[in-house]
């Protein structure tokens, strides 16, 4: 175990995952002094997609939900590629979430809370952030969700 932060991943039950490979010409995660920036974080369980199609169609709200704390959970990874510990992290910013919507889909605010919750959960008042929960007609791998964040961290 690493730290703290790791302790409480560990304490909800939740293991943070190796970080998903690119999947096109970026980098996971970069860092610019001290914040971090994810690129979007797909759903990926063990490098699949548990679950394809639009919100509001062929997955659920409630799935596409469980699948936005999935992807803040392989955001966290992405961080700790850079950040070498999570107990570096100061506050996440932003995150910004987008849901491949059905056309009459209006419930992104709820899906993206997913991701939210998860990581107020694993890094309480730091996990509290700026977001924008946007609706878009496809994403890559006909994936429901794709969750970037951006951290700030303390001073190595």
């Amino acid at each position: 175990m690493s730290g703290t932060v790791e302790a409480k991943l560990a304490e909800l039950g939740l293991t943070l995952p190796e970080v998903v490979p690119p999947l096109a010409a970026y980098q996971p995660a970069v860092q610019s002094g001290v914040y971090v920036y994810t690129s979007g974080q797909l759903p990926m369980v063990a490098g699949k997609l548990p679950v394809t199609g639009k919100v509001g169609a062929e997955v659920t709200a409630e799935e596409a939900k469980q699948l936005a704390a999935t992807c803040a959970l392989n955001a966290l990874a992405a961080v700790k590629s850079v950040a070498g510990d999570l107990d570096r992290v100061k506050r996440v910013v932003k995150v910004v979430g987008f849901v491949a919507s059905a056309a009459d889909f209006t419930g992104q605010p709820g899906v993206i809370n997913g991701a939210s919750e998860l990581l107020g959960a694993v890094l309480g008042e730091k996990g509290v952030h700026a977001r924008s929960a946007v609706g878009v007609a496809v994403l890559p791998l006909d994936a429901p969700v794709e969750v970037e964040v951006q951290v700030e961290l303390t001073e190595a």
